[in-house]
């Protein structure tokens, strides 16, 4: 067994974390660009603190706009070296790349109906460049950039109009792309409404009474809108493929205790699965209305809208991979990693930032999601933050890199050997990128080192680390 020709390697980036020029060419401010450097500010700042936003934090960023520093209006300048860059991925040899739209450089004031032309020519541009090197766009509408004058006007997605603003706009990307792109994911990780309500729902925390029930209903807005995106796209052009993303956590019990796998069994529930079950197959589950009900969370449901969730299904499912931990009833160490904090696993080692590496997990989530939803999966996010050096004659010996590629890599293979309908995998990312919660440079993920600091010093020039060739050899001999 072996990975077919028509298997999609390739990357995956996002407009927030690369493109920049936060104000040019019409644009409006998005959640993302509202996030400044915290870190500067407080090296103790932990995860949790960085991902909420609270409105003495908005206050701060709104008025100190020139002075505090944020990250994500320049990210990388994508927006003006997109062509050096998608050079430098066909050289690398794939034949896929993942990007994200902003809303906001689409329909600027979100509810007007104005189309900017300006960036839909931006993007037309991006696409044509790789379509050039026959490289397969991915498109995610939506990835953790909603407009901030949605925040302001409506409050985030738990405002039930937010729905059919999105569908306008998503209509007009999908017409204006409806030759160009076969494979859509509306939703950027879509469970972080749960995990990380600002850039996942665009919630600010202390204007909730209840924040763990405002989630779920901006939760609900999304499926809705999950939902609808997938209805209007299949009028528009039937051969569109429509698929859903989470950021998946797949967790082992710390051993056999039967109170460890049920506590299991139900954290795996609620950190992936209801996502899921919901988008692949139209129903909310009774574990979830329980837990609803024995966690007072009230949430407007109208027949209407179960019955637009049920008839409108993706045909893929796709989701990000860094990984796994443990579930125990008894107290166990902990690290902040990702969007959530998660049980460290004692027969792991860890990256810099105390995520734990296991490849084994990938094999393990292929077959698990394979065997519940029998839907094509598609790996859109893998890789691993390093604090990469940059030598003087600019080369970066990242063989720590390399070792995790080749150990993941290995276990997609078994998998695909297990049965498992995989067909694609994509890098986080081929390109050196803002980090998408603690905003850092430092936290390297790329093949190519982009030459820019935590504070945004530096050339922005691009080098190739051992990586990249490691990588270009490899999937030119699959």
């Amino acid at each position: 067994m072996k990975f077919t020709k028509y298997f999609l390697w390739g990357g995956s980036s996002s407009a927030p974390q690369t493109e920049g020029a936060y104000n040019i060419d019409g644009k409006s401010l998005t959640v993302a660009d509202l996030k400044y450097y915290e870190l500067v500010l407080d090296k103790k700042k932990t995860i949790s603190e960085i991902k909420k936003m609270t409105n003495s934090k908005l206050r701060n960023a709104l008025e100190n706009f020139n002075e505090l520093y944020f990250p994500k209006r320049l990210g990388i300048n994508f927006y003006n070296t997109y062509k050096e860059d998608i050079k430098l991925l066909s050289e690398l040899g794939i034949n896929s790349f993942r990007i994200s739209i902003s809303w906001a450089r689409i329909i600027p004031n979100c509810d007007d109906g104005v189309v900017n032309q300006k960036g839909l020519e931006f993007y037309r541009n991006v696409i044509m460049e790789f379509k050039k090197y026959k490289i397969e766009p991915i498109i995610t509408l939506s990835h953790f950039d909603l407009p901030f004058k949605i925040v302001e006007k409506y409050g985030g997605w738990k405002n039930k109009k937010v729905i059919d603003l999105f569908i306008e706009y998503a209509k007009v990307v999908f017409k204006e792309f409806k030759n160009e792109i076969t494979y859509w994911i509306p939703f950027n990780e879509i469970n972080a409404a749960l995990f990380s309500p600002w850039v996942g729902a665009g919630l600010i925390i202390d204007n909730e009474d209840n924040i763990l029930q405002s989630s779920y209903i901006s939760l609900h807005n999304l499926f809705i809108a999950n939902s609808k995106a997938i209805k209007i796209a299949k009028i528009i052009n039937s051969n569109f493929k429509i698929g859903c993303m989470i950021a998946s956590f797949p967790s082992y019990p710390i051993n056999s205790k039967p109170d460890n796998v049920i506590l299991n069994q139900k954290d795996q529930q609620l950190k992936m699965y209801l996502y899921l079950d919901v988008m692949c197959k139209g129903i909310y589950p009774n574990y979830i209305l329980k837990y609803w009900k024995d966690n007072n969370i009230s949430i407007d449901i109208k027949d209407d809208e179960l019955k637009i969730i049920s008839n409108n299904n993706v045909d893929f499912i796709s989701f990000s991979y860094y990984m796994t931990s443990i579930n125990s009833v008894e107290k166990t160490e902990e690290v902040e990693a990702n969007l959530i904090t998660l049980s460290k696993n004692p027969f792991l080692t860890e990256n810099d930032w105390g995520w734990q590496i296991d490849p084994l997990g990938l094999r393990y989530i292929l077959n698990d999601l394979w065997d519940r939803y029998n839907l094509p999966l598609l790996i859109a996010e893998n890789g691993v933050g390093f604090k990469d050096d940059l030598t003087k004659d600019h080369k970066v010996n990242d063989n720590y890199r390399i070792s995790y590629l080749k150990d993941h890599i290995e276990q997609l293979l078994e998998s695909i050997k297990d049965g498992v309908n995989v067909f694609g995998y994509l890098l986080w990312s081929p390109i050196d990128s803002v980090s998408s919660v603690t905003n850092e440079m430092s936290k390297r993920y790329g093949l190519i080192y982009v030459d820019l600091d935590d504070l945004g010093n530096g050339t922005n020039k691009r080098f190739l680390k051992d990586s990249y060739y490691w990588f270009k050899n490899y999937i030119s001999q699959k």
